[in-house]
């Protein structure tokens, strides 16, 4: 392959003009975070950047996850970036360009524990994907609970297009929510899929237009924070620690789950308010 088609195939991934250097809003607000109520919604912003993932940026996620561990009000929690053009399109590479090595090493050990700390979150974290979400940050997306996308959504992973076998999760991800030979051929060409086609393949639970992307997810997130959060957090734990196991071994990990929930006050206020033909009122976990 010529460099000439190479840079084609590239540009044809759609990531848009350099950012100017000025273009970051100022550090504080690189992510947005509301999270007063039972529903946090965090959104990667820098949209004038397609919401490329800074070293900054990265601290900030992870220190924002970490929070919304402890915040007991907190019950579930949404992931989606700025804008309407892009989710996320992975690390920023502009940045690493005037990187070390050791610089680079550095900012890919955050970017690990950034990554870790989403998929060990206990609580529920979905991602409302709008735009384009390539590299780390259709890694993101992937690492969270689920995915609903806009109807512009696009997910790829690019980065042995750039001599990168990909770092974030999706070698490992990827053939637990695709087929193993299209993740495979995603992971090995750079080639995108569109939402649609994400759907059809099970990786994605619902497309919708652009507008309606976020208050369908707000109506998610409100479903899942009335539950019993101990509950929710069980089945989750249940689900991601049995994927992958003997069937007896992941019914053991359920039967655990169940059995804690068995006992909890939750229990006796969800079946109570079942029998009393009202609304539940779950308390928030005490950690």
């Amino acid at each position: 392959m010529t460099n000439t088609t190479r840079t084609n195939r590239w540009k044809s991934l759609d990531f848009g003009p350099p950012a100017p250097d000025d273009a970051d809003p100022s550090q504080s607000v690189l992510l947005e975070y509301t999270g007063d109520g039972a529903i946090a919604v965090i959104t990667l912003n820098r949209p004038a950047a397609d919401n490329a993932i800074s070293t900054e940026m990265g601290t900030r996620l992870t220190e924002i996850l970490e929070t919304i561990a402890v915040r007991r009000a907190v019950r579930v929690a949404i992931l989606t970036g700025a804008g309407t053009r892009a989710f996320s399109v992975g690390s920023d590479l502009r940045q690493r360009k005037s990187m070390t090595k050791e610089q680079w090493l550095r900012q890919r050990q955050d970017f690990d524990r950034t990554l870790y700390t989403l998929r060990q979150l206990r609580k529920p974290i979905f991602a409302a994907v709008n735009g384009i979400a390539y590299g780390g940050g259709c890694e993101i997306a992937q690492s969270a609970d689920f995915i609903i996308a806009s109807q512009n959504a696009v997910f790829g992973q690019p980065e042995t297009m750039i001599g990168l076998a990909a770092g974030g999760g999706s070698p490992a991800l990827l053939p637990r929510v695709l087929p193993p030979g299209t993740a495979l051929q995603m992971l090995m060409t750079g080639d995108p899929i569109t939402a649609q086609e994400a759907y059809r393949l099970g990786m994605v639970n619902q497309v919708l237009p652009s507008g309606d992307l976020l208050p369908a997810a707000h109506r998610i997130a409100e479903k899942i924070a009335s539950n019993s959060p101990t509950a929710v957090q069980a089945v989750k734990r249940a689900v991601r620690l049995g994927q992958g196991q003997p069937i007896e071994q992941a019914i053991a990990i359920m039967m655990e789950a169940h059995w804690r929930s068995a006992v909890h006050p939750d229990r006796v206020e969800g079946i109570g308010a079942f029998n009393d033909d009202r609304e539940p009122h779950f308390a928030d976990p005490d950690y």
